[in-house]
């Protein structure tokens, strides 16, 4: 399957692409998952937060947000990884992981990357370099467990 990806700063978000993103994210995080929360945190636009895209035939088929480091000791956060439902199956999250990893090897290249993975995917995680921080915990009333990618990991 032929993907377009992007990774962009928020700057660079055009309104109909930021339209995209923020409704893909909606139907699956909010709809599908049947999970009301605050999806527009305020952290889509701020500092030097990136978004990864991927595109097939003009629409947005998989995203993720990636939070820049707070300090020089902090980790990159990689948040906000959805493929939408009628593009799954297809390999997708792990293409849009790598694609995303790709971006904080090349922008931040001395942090760890830190996720808050849903607990069902702790696997999907591991094979990309990612331990488990912890226990599990609610988020959303959803079960996540944090996990870590060390700076020095081996590049997929």
């Amino acid at each position: 399957m032929e993907i377009s990806w992007q990774d962009l700063p928020h700057p660079e978000l055009e309104m109909q692409t930021l339209y995209s993103l923020l409704a893909l994210r909606n139907a699956v995080f909010i709809v599908e998952q049947n999970c009301p929360y605050q999806d527009l945190d305020g952290r889509d636009l701020e500092r030097d937060n990136r978004h990864i895209l991927g595109w097939k035939e003009g629409a947005l088929i998989a995203c993720a947000r990636i939070l820049a480091p707070e300090s020089a000791q902090q980790p990159v956060a990689i948040g906000r990884v959805v493929v939408a439902p009628d593009a799954r199956g297809l390999n997708l999250g792990y293409r849009l992981m790598e694609q995303a990893l790709m971006s904080c090897a090349h922008h931040w290249p001395q942090h760890d990357v830190w996720i808050s993975a849903q607990a069902h995917l702790q696997s999907f995680y591991q094979k990309l370099g990612f331990r488990p921080q912890g226990d599990i915990y609610l988020e959303d009333d959803i079960p996540h467990i944090a996990m870590l990618r060390a700076a020095e990991t081996a590049s997929l």
